[in-house]
């Protein structure tokens, strides 16, 4: 018996027409549906008159229902997957089973098609060229704070999920711990009340501390600025004395002529002028 196949399939996160005529083909060509959400995708099926067995697959079951998903691909059968909205794997289950056809040579296909992370990211009108994206900040203040402590030196644009009731406590955390840098907060995207506020973290707060934050966020938030990278390198040695400036650099394990370049780099010298200050050290 030859191996069935599974399909990844992306769904519209918000606006219905937003669905692929490659995503409609698969919801129909397959035997069975693995729904993040049953209700939910029951809406888009019946939208587009499609009937079809659904089972749920979500992420608290996302392991015990992988086994018995790998049983059907395995029997022949041809199953789509979906999440409530956008891709799935991407901050929402589905990872673990291609983890699994990968392991079982089970074939899978990966359509293309609606994310948050893409429309929220060109929206801010922040720099697209690099960007890391977190999903949702844990709960918990102490797992948080070591996520953050990685986050805040990036200089990447930096892409978090965020529910509407966590909103403010989350935009709170951040302030304390990124300062007041640029914000876009991407609400209801494709949807009726789609609304992008590009504000700094320090407004924000004070925007949802007067309105009631409705629909799920995306915020994107601008990475460490190089100006910023410099006031904090400037910060460790604008107090030092050019020959203590050059051996800290050698402190560190530099030769002198590395030092020398390095402190007139920092200083913004000719390397001619720092070395007359080298000879003591």
């Amino acid at each position: 018996m030859s191996k069935g196949k599974l399909f990844i399939v992306p769904t519209p996160i918000g606006n219905l027409k937003d669905i692929t005529l490659r995503a409609l083909e698969a919801l129909k060509e397959a035997d069975i549906i693995a729904a993040e959400d049953t209700r939910q995708t029951l809406k888009l099926l019946n939208h587009y008159n499609i009937k079809k067995s659904l089972i749920s697959y979500h992420m608290h079951n996302e392991e015990d229902r992988s086994g018995s998903i790998i049983e059907r691909l395995n029997e022949g059968n041809i199953i789509a997957l979906v999440s409530d909205a956008g891709t799935p794997g991407i901050s929402d289950p589905g990872s673990v089973i291609i983890s699994k056809c990968i392991e079982e040579k089970i074939p899978f296909e990966v359509l293309p098609g609606a994310t948050a992370i893409t429309t929220a990211l060109v929206s801010s009108g922040m720099d697209t060229t690099k960007f890391l994206f977190r999903g949702f900040l844990p709960r918990e203040n102490k797992d948080r704070k070591v996520i953050i402590e990685d986050l805040k030196s990036r200089t990447e644009t930096l892409i978090l999920y965020e529910a509407p009731h966590r909103l403010l406590n989350t935009l709170t955390f951040l302030r304390e711990n990124l300062g007041s840098r640029k914000i876009a907060l991407c609400r209801e995207l494709t949807k009726l009340h789609e609304e992008v506020l590009r504000l700094t973290l320090e407004e924000a707060i004070c925007h949802y501390e007067k309105v009631s934050p409705r629909g799920e966020y995306v915020l994107v938030i601008e990475g460490k600025t190089i100006e910023e990278i410099d006031r904090e390198e400037k910060a460790l040695w604008e107090n030092m004395s050019i020959e203590e400036h050059i051996k800290s650099y050698m402190d560190q394990g530099y030769i002198k002529k590395e030092a020398i370049k390095m402190v007139a780099r920092d200083r913004k010298m000719p390397k001619s002028e720092v070395y007359k200050y080298s000879l003591e050290v």
